[in-house]
């Protein structure tokens, strides 16, 4: 089976030298990893967002057993309820991920309902060796009326290593320390370290979570450290605060500005999996890679 063929999706660099004004931002540069999902029919051996799995036929499929909250969107009609695909990625496409020995593929699914605390979809995690899957699921359980901007349609990945720089994890004294600074450059340039700088939007593994509101990281079960953050599944790739310089190259409409294009083609680019967590929210994914079991945790927020 071949696999997808991709084009290339280039964030723009910024506008400017970030380290140069800020040296102070240095010891906090992190890289990310871009997947800027775009609509498209991956199959079971490409890194896709909403795409099929390649799960083990012989693996029972999972199911979500918990109580869920019932709201105006929410409101399952059947029990358990199958999970969902949400994003797979393979190693070749995304080195960086902190992949257990032996495996070379990440899975990740989720329970489309609300869950009590966050009132967003509940993601678990599944790591494989590709190679030792054998005969593939072909036909897995999907659940019957769940909310649609909990489903992700199926969309092929670009993925773009990029720097960040810390938005609400900046230290807070340090962020009192630069606020003057970052406050010039904007009344100079016109430009947001907030918003248009620091962390990027959408869809992404590694970097800073794209928080909406105050961090809120959790510390790991077993040894007690705060755990790193894995991936954000984001409700869109920009928003209008972002786009210029967030917004890929290759998707920029010549003479012209994302916003002036009809809805359906600006969605394609910002919404392509079309999902909506809360209030333009996400859902950030966290690993504790130092313990053995790699155990993981997830926040969600939205604005």
């Amino acid at each position: 089976m071949t696999r997808t063929t991709r084009t290339t999706r280039t964030t723009p660099p910024r506008p400017v030298d970030v380290e140069a004004l800020f040296p102070e931002l240095v010891p906090f540069r992190r890289e990310a990893t871009r997947l800027h999902p775009r609509r498209g029919e991956p199959g079971v051996r490409d890194s896709s967002v909403g795409g099929p799995l390649l799960w083990p036929s012989a693996e029972r499929w999972p199911h979500c057993a918990d109580d869920h909250p019932v709201t105006r969107l929410s409101n399952p009609s059947e029990d358990p309820v199958p999970l969902v695909p949400v994003l797979q990625l393979y190693a070749a496409d995304v080195p960086d991920l902190p992949f257990p020995p032996g495996t070379d593929l990440l899975q990740l699914l989720w329970c489309p309902y609300d869950h009590e605390r966050y009132y967003a979809p509940w993601p678990e995690l599944s790591w494989r060796a590709s190679g030792e899957v054998g005969d593939v699921l072909a036909d897995p359980p999907r659940p019957a009326d769940a909310p649609h901007t909990c489903l992700p349609e199926p969309c092929v990945v670009h993925p773009e290593r990029i720097v960040e720089y810390p938005r609400w994890d900046l230290p807070e004294e340090l962020s009192q320390d630069l606020q003057e600074r970052f406050d010039r450059l904007k009344e100079q340039s016109g430009w947001s370290y907030w918003y248009a700088l620091s962390v990027a939007p959408g869809v992404k593994v590694g970097g800073y979570p794209n928080w909406t509101q105050e961090p809120d990281w959790p510390g790991c079960p077993d040894c007690g450290r705060r755990m790193d953050h894995l991936l954000t599944v984001d409700s869109a790739e920009f928003d209008g605060g972002s786009a210029k310089t967030w917004l890929p190259v290759e998707d920029r409409p010549p003479g012209g500005e994302i916003r002036d294009l009809p809805y359906e083609q600006r969605k394609a680019v910002q919404r392509a999996p079309g999902l909506m967590i809360g209030d333009m929210g996400g859902v950030y994914v966290f690993i504790c890679s130092r313990c053995p079991k790699m155990p993981y945790d997830h926040r969600s927020d939205s604005s």
